[in-house]
């Protein structure tokens, strides 16, 4: 019996609708969906991309691209070669490898923990991840896709804990942890070289006559002080109260007597702090090492030798000998 064609169209009309209505239910639930993900993207700092790995072309759905660094579209190319580019010159070499890698098949994903330069010259750090997807037919990769994320902030408060960690958080010198570790490492390229052991004569004095303000104004003064008569190649800490220790990588007598002359003749007179007089002055106890010594046994000996001075009546400094014999000034 034949079909009546306008029952035939009839049906396909209504089928047709179906499918459209159907079409339209699902792209309001990708829509939702790209809505949920973007949000959870964005509220955890996230990007999401992909790359296109024959053409090397990048593509980032919840943001702008170049955003993070600072760049408009028209600015930044929005390719892997442009992403390169802008990686930070120090962790260039190591990141583009690991990139790589994964691509090659040598390893099961993409990770790394890296710098990039923003477009104002300053420093990103950014946390990439990322995976093929998929591969043609021979296996080759043709998508990848992973996340970015900005972290900055968080690597900021990471490195500030870690000088918190190994400063003294009055004076921003070293404290004992941190000058010796600078001790290790100074004896890893086995040199020699000198430690000053340094307590203040009468600190405690002044401190309980004009108050810890001005106490605290002196210790900064004495940190100064040491900084710019030891030199750059020094590395300096306060080890607690008014005690100092000055690292020097050279135990040349006639340098090292130099710098403990030019510390004891800016305390030769009184100095003005917080709108008063006052008189310090510096025992300084000096041990020269070789490579064979530790921080604990050098600390120990310039120590004995600072004692000395202070026997000796203060406000100068000595060299500490074997069997205690020292020469001392």
């Amino acid at each position: 019996m034949p079909t009546d064609p306008s029952v035939t169209i009839a049906q396909l009309q209504a089928e047709l609708a179906a499918l459209k209505r159907e079409n339209a239910k699902l792209e309001l639930l990708n829509a939702r969906a790209e809505e949920k993900l973007f949000a959870a993207l964005d509220g955890n700092g996230l990007c999401l991309w992909e790359q296109h790995i024959p053409s090397g072309n990048l593509t980032i759905f919840n943001m702008k691209w170049g955003e993070l660094l600072g760049f408009s579209r028209e600015e930044l190319a929005a390719h892997v070669d442009s992403w390169k580019q802008n990686l930070h010159p120090e962790d260039k070499a190591w990141v583009i490898k690991a990139f790589e890698d994964h691509v090659a098949g040598h390893s099961d994903y993409y990770q790394a923990v890296h710098r990039m330069i923003h477009k104002d010259g300053s420093v990103t750090w950014v946390s990439d991840r990322g995976r093929i997807v998929e591969r043609d037919a021979n296996g080759q990769p043709l998508r990848m896709m992973g996340t970015h994320i900005d972290i900055t902030q968080e690597k900021r408060y990471e490195l500030e804990l870690s000088q918190l960690a190994m400063s003294d958080p009055l004076t921003n010198l070293m404290n004992r942890q941190a000058i010796s570790q600078a001790f290790e490492t100074h004896q890893a390229s086995k040199h020699n070289g000198a430690l000053f052991f340094i307590d203040l004569d009468g600190f405690k004095q002044l401190n309980d006559r004009y108050g810890h303000k001005v106490g605290d104004l002196l210790l900064i003064h004495v940190a100064n002080t040491l900084k710019h008569c030891a030199g750059t190649d020094a590395d300096i800490a306060r080890l607690g109260g008014d005690e100092f220790v000055i690292l020097h990588p050279s135990r040349d007598q006639a340098q090292i007597e130099a710098i403990a002359q030019s510390l004891l003749s800016t305390y030769q007179d009184s100095i003005a702090i917080d709108g008063n007089r006052l008189k310090i002055g510096l025992s300084i106890g000096i041990y020269c090492f070789d490579a064979a010594h530790n921080f604990t046994t050098c600390c120990e000996r310039a120590d004995i030798a600072m004692y000395q001075v202070k026997r000796s009546g203060k406000h100068g400094y000595c060299f500490w000998r074997p069997q205690q014999l020292s020469q001392c000034s």
